[in-house]
């Protein structure tokens, strides 16, 4: 009866866990699901020990098992990330005095992010790629778009789901609701302000509730409209359009405000990421191609250049 006992205290936690993550972090219902089926299948790695008496050791076994067994180096960190979080909340809510994650480290990720964009090639798209379209909306839209998306750093998910009424606040921030219906603020360049004003002005007779509308102004511009826009754009500023994409200006955005010297908490806040780790892969990108960069420029490159830790 005590097992069953502690086993319904442990289910309390998670579930106080669970509840934390959507109360105070707005993590959305699948997210929720995820981390209780990762907290659960710890749990099954850890028996007959419970989640409360796991120890460092058990969490090191653990990923040594999930790279055994060929899980991806993103899943597994995701994992950990998970564990980290649950144990920090016991951690607060005193049942535990100690984190048994604290010393183990993240399983290294090779980067997927796709090359950035330079300045240069941002500017082209901006100023030659959003002009000569095949009708002077186009262009209005093309600029709104392509202008929101490199200066606030937005998902694509966020940009076509700006309400037309979100620059009717007079001000330098912008309202965004993103994943898990989390809001941020992020700054609102000037030229990004006008130019989505413009769009709303040209599309007042629309009256449409969305920013970007779509064919249907009662419903806002598809993803694949709106990549129908972008090729356009690439097009017009001579890019190869395989290189430009709404997750590139994104990372775009991220890459270059790290390289202008902004800080990684900044950026997390900037980008809406829950968890910096997930930031943090930008400055493994960075490291990568100073690295690159001294192996291509240097005087001395002939010789073996050690690698840049990334972390």
């Amino acid at each position: 009866m005590a097992r069953d006992s502690d086993a319904q205290v442990e289910n309390r936690h998670v579930e106080a866990f669970l509840e934390m993550l959507a109360a105070e972090r707005g993590a959305a219902l699948k997210t929720r699901q995820a981390y209780a089926s990762d907290l659960a299948d710890f749990a099954t790695h850890c028996a007959p020990l419970s989640l409360f008496e796991a120890r460092g050791e058990e969490v090191r076994s653990y990923l040594a098992e999930l790279s055994r067994a060929g899980l991806a180096a993103r899943t597994a960190a995701r994992r950990l990330s998970c564990l980290r979080q649950f144990y920090r909340f016991l951690m607060l809510e005193s049942v535990r005095e100690d984190d048994p994650t604290e010393r183990q480290q993240a399983p290294r990720i090779t980067s997927s992010l796709p090359r950035p964009l330079d300045e240069d090639e941002i500017r082209l798209l901006l100023e030659i790629g959003t002009r000569g379209h095949e009708n002077e909306r186009r262009d209005i839209v093309s600029r709104a778009a392509l202008e929101l998306l490199y200066t606030t750093g937005l998902r694509i998910s966020e940009l076509l789901a700006l309400p037309a009424t979100c620059v009717l606040v007079r001000g330098p921030m912008l309202l965004v609701r993103g994943k898990g219906g989390r809001e941020r603020l992020v700054p609102l360049s000037q030229s990004a302000r006008e130019a989505a004003d413009q769009l709303v002005h040209f599309d007042r007779d629309l009256c449409s509730p969305w920013l970007f509308p779509g064919r249907n102004p009662q419903k806002h511009l598809t993803r694949q409209g709106f990549d129908k826009i972008l090729l356009a754009c690439a097009l017009k500023a001579g890019l190869d359009p395989d290189r430009v994409s709404p997750h590139v200006l994104r990372h775009s955005f991220a890459s270059h405000l790290l390289a202008h010297g902004a800080d990684l908490r900044a950026l997390q806040m900037l980008l809406g990421h829950a968890d910096i780790a997930t930031t943090q892969i930008y400055t493994q990108v960075m490291s990568e191609r100073l690295q690159q960069a001294v192996a291509m420029h240097h005087p001395l490159a002939q010789k073996a250049v050690p690698p840049i830790d990334a972390d």
